[in-house]
């Protein structure tokens, strides 16, 4: 197996994140396990599609979901991939090979009244914890980025005089985000807090827990889940159903979708069209009750 090289170009050349890479090379090392079981060989670049197929078989018998097979098999083509651009094979295995079908989970957003009533919650406050867990919820729903986007901010991201944030998204790629009034007013109050509660100079981050540490992917979640739970009888409750959120709303009130796009981080508008299932059942609810041939129905 060339897996070194492999991990490496996903680094250097692909620039994917640390935590991408260990699910690529998990997916990987999953199947090289079944192929040396199984067929006696630790060399995966020999396999072929009968015998790739036979470990698709085998995890849909153990419980695994489509959806999780198609990631597992994404990272195995991408392998395949970079053995061809780097001519160890001249064919690649699964080629040909169709996604299993996945059934679309519906992400309901939060409504506006129910991130208000958060926030209302929140400005009851104004010790450091507080102010912390409002400015998190503000960010999330006024620039729409990612969990890991917002626990990687760094105070140098935040430009205050200007108003706007820099978010370093997948694949290291740098994008701007405009700041509302309030959100601004937050992120001051907040730096203040942080400068004499936690007393640190030294570490980059923005948001830091109360012991001077950064804050980390499975608290940020808890803060969601925590302070929505009182507000939202919706099942998931999470970070990303607020950028989700975010996205539908600005598309409810007009926002191009092409301008969505960049300001969620996206590289195709494919990705962006996901949010607007809400967006087109609140268009045809206005069409319904505006158009001529629909009254008195």
């Amino acid at each position: 197996m060339f897996f070194k090289e492999f991990i490496a170009y996903l680094l250097l050349e692909k620039k994917y994140s640390a935590h991408t890479i260990t699910a690529y090379e998990k997916d990987v090392l999953s199947f090289s396990e079944f192929y040396e079981i199984e067929y006696g060989e630790g060399d995966i670049s020999m396999s072929n599609y009968a015998q790739i197929r036979s470990w698709i078989v085998c995890l849909v018998d153990s419980g695994v979901s489509n959806a999780t097979i198609n990631r597992k098999i994404s990272s195995l083509k991408t392998y395949y991939k970079f053995l061809l651009k780097t001519e160890e094979i001249d064919k690649n295995p699964l080629a040909k090979h169709k996604a299993l079908k996945v059934s679309k989970k519906l992400q309901i957003p939060f409504s506006a009244n129910e991130v208000e009533d958060v926030l209302r919650f929140l400005h009851g406050d104004s010790d450091f914890k507080s102010v912390r867990d409002r400015l998190i919820v503000e960010l999330f729903y006024a620039t729409g980025m990612r969990r890991i986007e917002l626990v990687n901010l760094t105070l140098s991201d935040v430009d205050i005089s200007n108003a706007q944030i820099k978010v370093l998204g997948k694949r290291n790629k740098e994008r701007y985000i405009p700041l509302i009034s309030s959100v601004v007013e937050t992120l001051g109050q907040y730096i203040e807090l942080r400068a004499v509660v936690v007393g640190v100079t030294e570490i980059p981050f923005l948001l830091l827990t109360e012991k001077g540490v950064k804050i980390y992917e499975t608290l940020v979640y808890r803060i969601i889940n925590g302070y929505f739970s009182r507000a939202s009888s919706k099942v998931k409750k999470s970070p990303h159903i607020l950028r989700h959120s975010f996205a539908t709303h600005l598309l409810n009130e007009g926002a191009d979708l092409n301008a969505v796009k960049e300001l969620l981080g996206h590289s195709s508008l494919a990705a962006t069209q996901v949010y607007t299932h809400q967006s087109m059942a609140q268009l045809a609810k206005v069409y319904k009750q505006s158009h001529p041939r629909n009254k008195g129905k």
